[in-house]
This record gives C-alpha cells, structure tokens and sequence, in this order.
C-alpha cells in the first residue's frame, strides 16, 4: 500500500476500504444463508439419502442380497417340483445349506453366469459383456 501525504487520498482510501467491506459483508451473509439452508432438516436427510444410494459398497450389498434371495426362491421352487417326500426332505436342508453358503461369496460369478443364461435365451448372437 502507498503511503498516503493528503486528506484526499485518505478519504479515497477510507471509501475503497469501506467498498471492500460491503463486498465482504454481501458475500458472508451469502455464504451464511447457504450454511443455514444445509442445516434444515430436509436437506440434512436428502444429503444422508443421496451419500447412502451412491455408496457403491451399498449397491453391491444389495445386488448380493437380491441374487441370494433370488438363488433362494428359484432352489425352494425347483426342490418342490421334485416329487418324493424322502427327497423333499434329504435334499431340501441341503441345497439351502449350499445356497447359503455359496452364494453370498460369489455374487460376480452368478451374476456372470445369470447373463449369459440371458443372453442365451434372448436370442442375442454377441458375446455378453463383463462388467
């Protein structure tokens, strides 16, 4: 900064000073109403909400769920088509055991395995992609 020799100068200095200060005020009062609207309720859980879907631990989580619900269901379903009480019985705790075992560990590879199945029944003559 300039030294400053007359009153001119100080009160030109004073006024840029005091600009400044208005600018600074405007842009915390700004910056404070935006603080103020993340805390509302509302936005606090759209946050939460929008950190927990975009989770991709969680979206992995969940396909390994649903394809172990799945295998589950599909097992139950293919075990009763089975006509025979005694195998209805011998093999009905094994296979769930199996299932339970297997699928939660290897969700990728029944996911693989359940592409190409559909990709075999589409009628799709492309090879299915890995992801």
């Amino acid at each position: 900064m300039e030294n400053i020799t007359t009153s001119a100068e100080l009160k030109k200095a004073i006024q840029v000073l005091e600009v400044d200060q208005y600018v600074q005020g405007q842009e915390l009062k700004a910056q404070l109403f935006i603080i103020a609207d993340s805390f509302k309720p509302i936005n606090i859980l759209k946050s939460s909400v929008k950190d927990i879907v975009s989770s991709p631990f969680l979206i992995d989580t969940l396909i390994g769920s649903a394809v172990s619900m799945a295998t589950g269901y599909f097992s139950n379903k293919l075990l009763i088509g089975v006509s025979g009480k005694i195998i209805k019985k011998f093999l009905g705790p094994l296979l769930k055991f199996g299932v339970k075992k297997v699928v939660p560990h290897s969700p990728i590879s029944i996911k693989s395995i359940g592409q190409s199945i559909l990709h075999r029944f589409s009628g799709n003559k492309q090879s299915p992609t890995k992801s």
